[in-house]
């Protein structure tokens, strides 16, 4: 099967997510190929988990202040903070057919490529289970799968650097755990591509991304069609950008 690999681009928040469903929805109805593509987040932005309440994860006031979006993704999981400067996100849209079975085993099978772009830029990182993956017992990237309809989506991310203040700044936490000692402890469990390999560029990681994941695959660079571009720009106003859907999902 012919994948389709969307080069590295920035969008909105609200927009990212609504591209990763349009293509979906796309994927599902065979009008389109099996797609990865790379991106970041333009602005910075903070996304929460599908069962989270966005007001129970994130300061508002301070995400306005810094200029900061905040939207709901469609996979679960724990609010992340997105740099626009310090992060290479991937997402994965594909028949599920295609995958392990087993989500632990589609898990591996996926974070392997992303293992070995790391690897490949002298950085010695191992998968860890559910789905992470570290270097030297911190993580460096964080991973997240749905599967609707037959078809698997997993996006993840890949800390190229990394700032711990800021984003606590953001994310709510118990503020007796915010300590000077808790942000330390923190800033200890967690990596980034420069703290690993100072002399690495942002696009060498997105270099070595792209080889990692087209290796041995057919595939072709491609971009959005045009009705993939329509649907997703519906989305991105009416859902993701609407207060019903990134407030508190009624369960």
């Amino acid at each position: 099967m012919k994948w389709r690999l969307i080069p590295f681009s920035e969008q909105s928040a609200a927009l990212n997510m609504a591209i990763d469903e349009s293509v979906m929805e796309h994927v599902r109805e065979g009008k389109s190929p099996p797609t990865m593509r790379l991106y970041t987040w333009n602005p910075t932005a903070v996304t929460i988990g599908t069962f989270q309440c966005r007001a129970d994860e994130v300061d508002l006031n301070e995400a306005k202040k810094l200029g900061v979006d905040v939207v709901r993704r469609m996979t679960g999981g724990g609010a992340v903070y997105h740099d626009r400067q310090g992060e290479i996100t991937y997402s994965i849209i594909a028949p599920e057919e295609l995958f392990e079975r087993d989500i632990q085993e589609s898990y591996m099978q996926i974070c392997r490529f992303i293992v070995d772009a790391l690897k490949g830029l002298g950085i010695n990182a191992i998968f860890k289970p559910v789905n992470d993956i570290i270097v030297d017992s911190k993580k460096i990237s964080g991973n997240a799968q749905t599967r609707r309809s037959g078809i698997l989506v997993q996006h993840g991310t890949v800390l190229y650097d990394v700032d711990v203040d800021r984003m606590f700044s953001l994310l709510k936490v118990d503020k007796v755990k915010v300590s000077d000692k808790f942000v330390q402890s923190v800033k200890k469990a967690v990596t980034s591509v420069k703290q690993q390999n100072p002399g690495v560029t942002k696009q060498q990681v997105i270099d070595a991304m792209t080889k990692s994941f087209t290796a041995g695959k057919d595939f072709e660079m491609g971009k959005l069609s045009e009705y993939e571009l329509e649907r997703a720009a519906i989305l991105a106003k009416e859902k993701y950008s609407s207060e019903e859907w990134n407030n508190c999902r009624l369960l």
